[in-house]
């Protein structure tokens, strides 16, 4: 059990009007949550260190908390913590399971979860609670942000595998495999993660191909023809799409990257079609955080998922 994170921050005591910060309006997660937003911290980087990663992203939530904590309310609607799932020793897929009935709770609540990481290993746990909270619904759209496809076969999870796991998960229930990816490298996954990629018929962009509004805009198109056939959208960013000076406090800073207005635009996008049912944010590493970028990028992504 993880010690809640306290929250707290800054006053401007001498302003007029509505100064208040989300740690004014911060509420713990309880019987009474309804409505609004829900965050989840998935404290966890077994995936990170199984996949052969730096390690350090179990201390990711708490790190984006405390960017959190000091952003302005605008339209925010309620907002709820609903504490951290952890990892005892290497028991990775109990965490998983743990997250997945976090974020089913929440959803049975009536709130949007939001979760924050942690290693990428987190998309199964939060996809599997999505799911386990919408039984009725096969047309679950998982649009990721992202420069790995994280397809990878291995015996064992780790933050590598979680999208081929759906993909299997997906086969056996005789559901479509909904997946498209954008920021990919071409300098970060093998030529088998394309393959598979292929087989699974995997719809992906480029990071050469985000970098300004032109391609930006040749991948809203397709987008836009995906968010109209489904009926929920599972949302999850990697910060390692980002420029490594926007984010090095990641497992794999980028050397290109997607710029951070190009990730803003294609959220947006989601939560303009009113289908966004949950969403994580994955990799914040506070020890390779120099001077706390990551987390305030983190923090801008969050907040703007939160607003909606």
């Amino acid at each position: 059990m993880s010690t809640p994170f306290v929250w707290q921050g800054r006053t401007d005591a001498e302003e007029v009007g509505d100064s208040r910060r989300w740690h004014h309006v911060m509420r713990p997660f309880d019987q009474s949550a309804h409505g609004g937003v829900a965050l989840i911290g998935f404290a966890v980087d077994e995936g990170v260190r199984r996949n052969g990663g730096r390690v350090g992203a179990a201390q990711g939530p708490n790190a984006l908390r405390g960017a959190l904590a000091n952003m302005p309310v605008h339209t925010e609607p309620a907002l709820w913590d609903a504490g951290d799932v952890t990892c005892d020793g290497d028991a990775l897929e109990q965490a998983q399971d743990a997250l997945a009935a976090r974020v089913a709770s929440v959803v049975a609540q009536g709130c949007r979860p939001i979760v924050l990481g942690g290693g990428h290993e987190m998309a199964w746990g939060t996809f599997q609670g999505l799911v386990r909270s919408r039984p009725h619904s096969d047309r679950l759209l998982i649009v990721n942000i992202d420069a790995h496809f994280d397809l990878r076969m291995a015996a064992r999870a780790n933050s590598g595998t979680p999208f081929r796991q759906m993909a299997e998960w997906c086969a056996a229930q005789a559901r479509a495999f909904s997946y498209r990816v954008l920021g990919i490298s071409r300098f970060g996954n093998t030529r088998a993660l394309f393959d598979r990629a292929e087989s699974l018929g995997v719809q992906f962009v480029t990071d050469d191909m985000l970098q300004d509004a032109t391609g930006l805009h040749a991948a809203q198109a397709g987008l836009t023809t995906a968010l109209a056939q489904c009926d929920g959208v599972y949302l999850t960013i990697c910060l390692d799409v980002l420029p490594g000076h926007v984010a090095p406090g990641v497992s794999a800073p980028a050397s290109l990257g997607i710029p951070l207005h190009i990730v803003e635009a294609v959220v947006d996008q989601v939560l303009a079609s009113g289908k966004l049912v949950g969403a994580d944010i994955a990799e914040l590493n506070p020890a390779h955080d120099e001077a706390g970028r990551t987390a305030r990028a983190a923090a801008r992504l969050v907040t703007r998922m939160a607003r909606g």
